[in-house]
């Protein structure tokens, strides 16, 4: 996240006076939003509405396949929606706009899962989780809706799941940056051994939150769960992107006055 500081000479009547002007380089983190599982984009969109208002670019987008009515609802696979994902991400972080080293990634349950495994693919400085899903290595090109016909499903996801035995727990294990994980606490689909399986595996980070939302199931199908889960995740985007640029401003700062002290009274980037 780049922060620039100039040196600038202002004129008050023959007098020049010596400045320091401080801002915000011209690209603007980014922030990208993963539906889940039969979602759309239309449930993301009020969230990244209230995160652009922070000074963020944000995309939303729909995953290939998640319309029932699709032909591509009974066929699409996890290796189809993760090249979706990564996708996304790239169009993204090429944009003249978006700092490509600030870019936040929230994703809803299968949404959440895939985003885990896409932070070890690009680099993610942000990752932020809702109930994510986890699923078995196995099957990776079958077709996502036939991952629920095992019937051993829910009793792997109440199972304590080693890191190096899953892909999206090994993603969680080399992520560096900062984690947010909501959990829903009457979640039956994502039950609650699912969520220490990610919090344990995220055993690198730089900081990781763990938050639960009372009384909410999967979907949070409660008004005020919904408005619970958007408050934390505003605040904690707030608290990442905003220490992010503090610590980008001490820093030139710091570089400022190391120039000063040297003799330097150069323009700074």
């Amino acid at each position: 996240m780049e922060i620039k500081l100039d040196v600038v000479s202002i004129g008050s009547n023959e007098q020049r006076l010596e400045g320091s002007l401080m801002q915000p380089a011209q690209a603007l983190p980014g922030i990208l939003f993963v539906h889940g599982w039969g979602g759309s984009q239309s449930q993301d969109l009020q969230r990244a509405r209230d995160a652009a208002a922070l000074g963020t670019v944000c995309l939303t987008f729909d995953l290939r396949g998640h319309d029932r009515e699709s032909a591509a609802f009974r066929s699409v696979t996890r290796e189809q929606n993760l090249a979706d994902l990564v996708a996304a991400y790239d169009w993204l972080a090429q944009r003249s706009n978006v700092d490509s080293e600030a870019i936040a990634v929230v994703g809803v349950s299968y949404g959440g899962y895939l985003a885990t495994i896409l932070s070890a693919l690009r680099p993610v400085r942000w990752l932020a989780l809702r109930s994510p899903a986890l699923y078995k290595d196995a099957g990776w090109k079958v077709p996502k809706l036939d991952l629920h016909n095992d019937p051993d499903l829910a009793a792997f996801r109440r199972r304590r799941i080693d890191r190096h035995e899953n892909r999206a727990l090994r993603s969680g294990a080399e992520f560096h940056g900062d984690v947010l994980i909501v959990e829903a606490e009457k979640d039956d689909i994502v039950p609650h051994a699912v969520i220490e399986n990610y919090v344990a595996a995220f055993g690198h980070a730089r900081s990781l939150t763990s938050r639960r939302i009372g009384g909410a199931d999967h979907a949070l199908s409660d008004e005020q769960a919904q408005l619970d889960y958007s408050s934390t995740l505003l605040k904690w985007l707030s608290e990442m992107i905003l220490g992010g640029r503090k610590a980008a401003a001490k820093e030139q700062l710091d570089l400022h006055e190391r120039n000063k002290a040297s003799g330097g009274e150069k323009e700074m980037a």
